[in-house]
C-alpha cells in the first residue's frame, strides 16, 4: 500500500501545551487523515490499536467502507483503500463501520440499511488484502437500525453486538466468532427490556477483558427512563447474565437522545463506563454507584490504559471536542467544530492512544486524528 506522511507531525507534548483550563489558547492544525476532496462524503471514523502498536482506521463514504493503517505510531498512514461495497451503508449518529486489530488480523463490520444485515470483512495480512464479506446476523433485515459495535478478546475471540428488530421490537443481540472472523456463530439474545424495547436509536457498545468475559452496554427504556445498563457473559459471549443499571439517577425522556455510551476495562480488570444523561457527561463503575459528573456535552468515548482512562466528548454535535486525561479533573479542548469522537487503545493497554473524529473547518469536512499518548 502507498503511504502518505502527515504534516505537521503531531506530538502529544506540543499538542497539549496549546491548551489550558479547558480552553484553546493558540490554534494549531491537527492531523488531517483524509479530507472530502480525496474521499467525498466521508463519515464516521473508527480506530483500533493492535497489540504490536499499529493503528488501523475505518470510515464510510457513500456505499463504500474504507481502511487505512499506520505502522509507525501515527507518523504516516496508508492511502485509504476500499474494503467493500455496502448498499445503503448505515452512517451517521454513531452508525458506520467498526474495526478491531490483533497482530496481523484486522476485522471490519458494517451494516446495510437495504438488507438490514451486519457484514464482516477480515484481513490476515494487516489490511493488505481483504476477504469477501460474511454475514454476522442470522435473521435477514434484523439489524436494519444500523447501530452496532465490535470487540476482540483473548485467543482471537470476536464479538459483535447490535440493536435487533427480528421480533418486532428493539432488542440487543450479538454473535461471536472463534475462527478470526471467517464465520459467525448462531446469534445470541443479549437483552430484552421489560417495557418491550430498549432505546431505539442509541448505539450499543461492547468490550472484552483478559479473562474472555464479554461486556455489553446499551441505553435501556424502562417505564420511560432511558438509562444505561450493562450485562456480562462469562462464557465468551455464548450467554449473558442479569442486566445492571449504571448510576443512581434516572433520565425520564419521551424521545430517543440518539447517543449511546462507551465502556472499557481498566488495568485492574474493572469496568469503566461513560455516557450522556440529559446535557451532561458522566462516568461510573459497574452497578448502582454514584455517577461522576465530567462536563456538559454528548457523544462520549473512553479508552483504558495502564496509566488510567482517557475520556472524550463534544460539548455539542459540531462543537468543541474535549479530552479528559488520567488523574485530571479538567478537560482540555482539542478542537472546535468536531463530531463523533472515538478513542482507541490496544487490548493490552500498551502502545499509542488514538483520538479520531469528524471535523468541519472552513466548510470543508475531514477526518482528523491525534495521538494523545505515544
Amino acid at each position: 500500500m502507498p503511504y502518505f506522511h502527515l504534516t505537521p507531525t503531531l506530538r502529544v507534548f506540543a499538542f497539549l501545551c496549546l491548551f489550558a483550563g479547558g480552553e484553546i489558547i493558540d490554534a494549531a492544525d491537527p492531523i488531517v487523515l483524509v479530507s472530502e476532496s480525496a474521499v467525498p462524503g466521508l463519515r464516521q471514523p473508527q480506530a483500533s490499536v493492535s497489540n504490536t502498536g499499529s493503528i488501523v482506521v475505518t470510515f464510510g463514504a457513500g456505499d463504500v467502507v474504507y481502511f487505512c493503517k499506520s505502522a509507525d505510531q501515527g507518523r504516516s498512514f496508508t492511502t485509504p483503500a476500499k474494503v467493500g461495497h455496502v448498499p445503503k451503508l448505515a452512517l451517521g449518529m454513531r452508525r458506520g463501520p467498526r474495526i478491531v486489530a490483533i497482530d496481523d488480523l484486522v476485522v471490519i463490520t458494517a451494516i446495510s440499511h437495504k438488507t438490514g444485515n451486519v457484514l464482516a470483512w477480515r484481513s490476515l495480512d494487516g489490511g493488505a488484502s481483504w476477504s469477501d464479506s460474511a454475514d454476522v446476523n442470522d435473521e435477514v433485515r434484523s439489524a436494519r437500525e444500523g447501530l452496532h459495535d465490535l470487540a476482540a478478546g483473548p485467543g482471537g475471540l470476536l464479538f459483535c453486538t447490535w440493536l435487533d428488530l427480528r421480533n418486532g421490537r428493539t432488542q440487543v443481540y450479538g454473535a461471536r466468532s472463534e475462527d478470526r472472523g471467517k464465520t459467525w456463530e448462531k446469534n445470541v439474545h443479549v437483552y430484552t427490556s421489560p417495557s418491550g424495547t430498549v432505546c431505539e436509536c442509541c448505539h450499543p457498545s461492547v468490550v472484552t477483558d483478559q479473562s474472555g468475559n464479554v461486556h455489553v452496554l446499551w441505553r435501556n427504556l424502562i417505564d420511560g427512563n432511558r438509562d444505561m445498563y450493562v450485562t456480562t457473559s462469562e462464557d465468551g459471549g455464548q450467554s449473558f447474565g442479569r442486566a445492571e443499571k449504571l448510576g443512581v439517577a434516572s433520565w425520564q425522556l419521551n424521545a430517543c437522545p440518539m447517543d449511546g455510551g462507551d465502556i472499557a476495562v481498566d488495568s485492574d480488570g474493572e469496568l469503566r463506563t461513560v455516557w450522556r444523561h440529559d446535557r451532561s457527561i458522566y462516568s461510573a463503575e459497574l452497578g448502582l454507584k454514584q455517577e461522576k459528573f465530567l462536563g456538559r456535552g454528548e457523544q462520549p468515548s473512553i479508552a483504558a490504559t495502564l496509566d488510567g482512562c482517557y475520556i472524550s466528548w463534544v460539548d455539542r454535535r459540531g462543537g468543541d471536542l474535549r479530552l479528559m486525561q488520567p488523574d485530571s479533573a479538567t478537560p482540555i479542548t482539542v478542537e472546535t467544530k468536531a463530531s463523533d469522537p472515538v478513542l482507541a487503545a490496544s487490548f493490552s493497554g500498551n502502545g499509542p492512544i488514538v483520538l479520531i473524529w469528524e471535523s468541519k473547518q472552513d466548510d470543508v469536512s475531514s477526518i482528523r486524528l491525534a495521538i494523545v499518548r505515544e
